[in-house]
């Protein structure tokens, strides 16, 4: 079973990470689809997601992970050195989630803005759901 990443379609660093994430699942473990979309939508219902949270979301066995969580959950599945990411899970979510939100209040300030999109791949357009 795929599981779901949602992410903030108009972040360059979100864009970025969706990016790194598909080059390092190579059996297609992950599907992708934008918060702003109708099925990112969708599932924050289901889920009861505060519409104002502003994360990365990872939907799994029929939970969604957020913030921390969500990134360090999608490490533990990926190849390469990017799967040692996950062991950070073992330090507490108060102090990863602290970081996570500096990083996240600030992205726009430092990376700015998408304003046009990477023309996907033919693979990578199998695994986007919106």
């Amino acid at each position: 079973m795929s599981s779901i990443v949602l992410f903030d379609g108009d972040c360059h660093i979100c864009n970025w990470s969706i990016q790194f994430i598909m080059k390092r699942d190579p059996h297609g473990k992950f599907k992708f689809a934008s918060l702003q979309g109708e099925i990112g939508q969708k599932l924050r219902r289901t889920y009861k997601v505060n519409p104002m949270l502003d994360s990365v979301l990872l939907v799994q066995n029929d939970r969604m992970w957020s913030k921390s969580t969500a990134a360090l959950r999608i490490c533990r599945s990926l190849t390469g050195p990017a799967r040692l990411l996950s062991l950070l899970i073992f330090v507490p979510r108060p102090i990863r989630d602290t970081l996570y939100n500096f990083i996240a209040r600030n992205r726009f300030h430092w990376f700015g803005r998408k304003n046009e999109c990477q023309l996907p791949t033919k693979e990578e357009r199998r695994r986007l759901l919106d």
